[in-house]
């Protein structure tokens, strides 16, 4: 799949090359560290009027099967080892694998008709966070980007959009540019890298002074408007600092929260991945991705689903609930999903391939009707039919998060080459939007 980034206007090729160069005939500049890469990626624009709401995606890289969590057919062919158990959730019954889960299904909205056209790992993962398919002209935004996009700043320091353990195709900006990249981090056990200052303060000031000199040196020689305003490496820089000297900084680590709620969520880094998310929602994060990869069962299904779930179960059933204790869950939508499900027949491996005709999704939180059941599998698990009312597209979720958002999914962006694009083509799921 071509990655190709959108075009920036305001940064010629020569001139850009020529601004590197400079910065390294200066030594380096040893205090542009690898976290201040990261947040040239995690900048944003400030947009003001936009309501306070955020999303938390709990990213199941590799493919959950629908069968050994929300979807069980057991007593059957198909069915493997799981059996049902019934939950808050009157007439909604999931896997026994979950009893955490079950405990919190009312306030869950649960999709068991979704289908996709791609099969693929990294074309379905591509299709699930954008809400598009693979196009070979032009890389879509995934949800984080768009709202950081459309949603304003409300005096966040630190990075509004955040992939924790973020797999081979992490959240990114897209068309609308890499600065709408996630900001990338893994255990938020202990301090982000390169955050401390190695130096003196006054060493530190006496760097930045002399970063300027270098910026006017550079600047006089070049266009009027670059002596009017900072560079966008100057303005990364900028933000690095503010989010260095910022108290907002603790949300990413979790060494202070309570050990019974760190026991809550589970002692493994997708839990503490969890956690975390919370914090930094709390924070005024705008979106937080959490992965828990290692799902791609083709042998041995039933161990590697189990050995999953059983990390899912509780961080998910404790994030839901620390949520709305926060009285944040009524302002967040929560996602958990893969980029596809599993196949009903179990192969001669013990194992289920891939699986994109009738699969789960779960959503929670924000203007999503808790207790609502939405489409079933047939009998044999294998498919909802595309015309089946209450089957569901890809697109059809990224439209109900950005409706439930107040994003008008409608807009149209004017992309690199020329060509519009909506931010979403699908339709809202009416039936679970409260």
């Amino acid at each position: 799949m071509q990655m190709n980034r959108s075009h920036n206007p305001g940064c010629g090729g020569a001139d850009h090359f020529s601004r590197r160069t400079l910065l390294k005939a200066a030594g380096g500049l040893p205090w542009l560290t690898p976290l201040a890469a990261q947040l040239a990626a995690a900048a944003e624009t400030d947009k003001t009027g936009a309501p306070a709401k955020s999303v938390i995606v709990l990213w199941m890289q590799g493919a959950p099967s629908q069968l050994e969590t929300f979807d069980p057919h057991p007593g059957t062919m198909i069915g493997g080892d799981a059996k049902r158990i019934s939950t808050r959730s009157s007439g909604v019954e999931i896997s026994d694998l979950m009893p955490a889960t079950a405990e919190v299904m009312d306030r869950v909205a649960l999709l068991r008709g979704v289908t996709s056209k791609e099969g693929d790992h990294e074309r379905a993962t591509y299709n699930m966070k954008t809400g598009y398919r693979p196009d070979p002209t032009l890389i879509h935004p995934t949800i984080g980007a768009v709202m950081c996009h459309e949603l304003g700043r409300a005096g966040v320091e630190i990075p509004r959009h955040v992939s924790i353990f973020p797999d081979q195709w992490p959240a990114h900006g897209g068309f609308l540019g890499n600065k709408y990249d996630a900001f990338k981090m893994y255990d938020p056990l202990g301090d982000l890298p390169d955050l401390p200052r190695r130096v003196t303060d006054e060493r530190f000031a006496q760097r930045r002074k002399d970063l300027d000199i270098l910026e006017r040196t550079f600047t006089r020689s070049r266009r009027a408007d670059l002596e009017k305003n900072r560079t966008l490496h100057l303005a990364t820089i900028d933000k690095a600092i503010t989010m260095m000297d910022s108290e907002q900084i603790k949300a990413f680590n979790i060494e202070e929260a309570p050990q019974s709620l760190r026991d809550d969520f589970g002692d493994t880094p997708f839990g503490r991945g969890c956690l975390c998310a919370v914090q930094l929602i709390e924070t005024g994060v705008r979106c937080v991705e959490v992965t828990l990869s290692g799902w791609d069962s083709h042998a041995n299904n039933h161990q590697l689903q189990s050995g999953r779930i059983e990390i899912l179960d509780p961080a998910y059933a404790a994030l839901l609930r620390l949520l709305e204790e926060r009285d944040l869950l009524k302002s967040t939508v929560v996602l958990c999903g893969g980029e596809f499900g599993r196949t009903p027949k179990i192969n001669p491996a013990g194992g289920r391939d891939h699986w994109p005709h009738g699969f789960s999704v779960a959503l929670a939180g924000g203007g999503i009707r808790g207790g609502s059941l939405l489409g079933e599998t047939d009998p044999s698990g294998e498919k909802v039919t595309p015309d089946h009312p209450e089957s569901v597209g890809i697109a059809d979720i990224h439209a109900t998060i950005y409706q439930s958002l107040g994003i008008n999914f409608h807009h149209m962006y004017d992309t690199s080459i020329g060509r519009p694009m909506a931010i979403s083509e699908g339709k809202p799921i009416t039936k679970i939007l409260a």
